[in-house]
């Protein structure tokens, strides 16, 4: 026989396994994100992870489909993506119900994306991320409201002013530059692209000269909009906001502000998250303009910012309550926690015939922070030895009593 090859323990490069105290961590993000936009009245959606690839040839950008995403053909011949961001696809949706939505349109959404890139800190080849979008708003007003969202979210994470920054800048000030300058639309594309890994490559200026002729030497100051959106932002108590001349954002899409919030601490260079307006993405469906704003959030970066300033939460398993037993009383401890569970208490009950002090580990093991064991004294007075193992303290209870004494945080 051939030899069989050895499979591998670890996850697909980029990728990650989440076990419970990870699955926690990201619960929590999840729902911080939710709980805000929920709050602002943005409404949840979702889609395929697969779509079309011609989708984002359109818009995204040749370089995120040639380099960074992962197509094939299906068994029909079609190109196909798993979607590498979220934008283009709630484009497509607006642009097909756009007669029956109602606008302005307030969406967001936790959406799975795949970018075949290069693993590092902050950026995985498989990451979650919040999208939140406005549509229908064609005035600054929304501009002014998707940074409040972004700005409240870190609130709801326990940030302060001082642990980050939100950079703004303008496409269309950018635009204008270049046509003064005297690029034609391509050389507008190439530019605008090296200039958003400015500071990032080391040869920047002779590739800049290379595409403009001369050395680039822009001395660039905040535009009218940029200075009146900062302006309503600081009004609002948000004052950790700042003007960046070469803020570009890789896509291709954007038409107007641009924005991304970094760190202050330089252990985490990367942005936390970025977005901008796209005015005329809806309209490449060969449908009327939909004026859009919003931005994507990733869970990968957002892990490392809470970490750095301390502020995960303590693992607390969904389980408030592990039931032991002796030998023969199994099928009793299985009665109590039906009982329980009717009653709205997440319980679990050790399986195995091991000894109680084993079953107890278990308990103590998965931060389980109640147990009581079932044996024959139990089964015959209906009262139990309820153990608090995070203060080791006990008390006898009735079982009309057990969830009252179950002090759950």
């Amino acid at each position: 026989m051939p030899e069989t090859k050895k499979l591998s323990l670890e996850p697909y490069k980029g990728t990650r396994d989440f076990y419970p105290k990870d699955q926690f961590i990201q619960n929590y993000i999840f729902g911080v994100w939710r709980k805000v936009a929920e709050r602002f009245g943005y409404l949840e959606y979702n889609a395929s992870i697969l779509e079309e690839t011609d989708l984002y040839r359109a818009k995204s950008g040749e370089e995120i489909v040639s380099e960074q995403t992962y197509s094939f053909t299906d068994r029909g011949g079609r190109d196909v993506t798993i979607r590498p961001e979220m934008t283009p696809t709630v484009a497509r949706m607006v642009a097909q119900k756009r007669k029956e939505l109602s606008f302005p349109l307030r969406w967001f959404s936790i959406p799975n994306l795949f970018r075949y890139e290069r693993p590092q800190r902050g950026r995985l080849r498989e990451h979650w991320q919040l999208n939140c979008d406005i549509f229908g708003v064609d005035s600054i007003e929304a501009d002014v409201e998707i940074i409040s969202l972004a700005y409240e979210i870190m609130k709801g994470f326990g940030a302060k002013d001082e642990n980050f920054v939100i950079k703004l800048n303008n496409r269309r000030a950018l635009n204008r530059l270049f046509s003064e300058m005297g690029l034609d639309e391509e050389k507008q594309k190439t530019f605008r692209r090296l200039l958003d890994k400015k500071g990032k490559i080391p040869d920047f200026d002779e590739q800049a000269k290379a595409i403009l002729g001369k050395p680039f030497n822009a001395n660039l100051e905040p535009d009218k909009e940029t200075s009146e959106l900062m302006q309503k932002l600081t009004k609002l108590g948000i004052t950790n906001v700042v003007f960046e001349p070469f803020l570009v954002r890789g896509f291709d899409y954007y038409t107007g502000t641009v924005f991304e919030m970094y760190d202050t601490n330089p252990v985490n260079p990367r942005a936390l998250f970025g977005g901008g307006r796209y005015d005329d993405l809806v309209g490449i469906f060969g449908v009327e303009k939909v004026s859009g704003i919003g931005f994507g959030w990733g869970d990968v970066t957002t892990r490392d910012f809470l970490e750095t300033y301390n502020l995960l939460p303590e693992y607390q398993p969904p389980v408030k309550l592990y039931i032991c037993h002796l030998e023969n009383y199994l099928e009793a401890a299985n009665q109590l926690a039906s009982d329980l569970r009717k009653q709205g208490v997440n319980v679990a009950v050790d399986l195995t015939s091991r000894k109680v002090s084993q079953q107890v580990k278990t308990a103590d093991k998965e931060n389980i922070p109640f147990v009581l064991v079932v044996g024959e004294e139990e089964a015959k007075s209906g009262k139990f030895k309820l153990k608090n193992l995070k203060l080791g303290k006990e008390v006898v209870v009735n079982q009309e009593n057990i969830i009252s004494s179950l002090q759950i945080s």
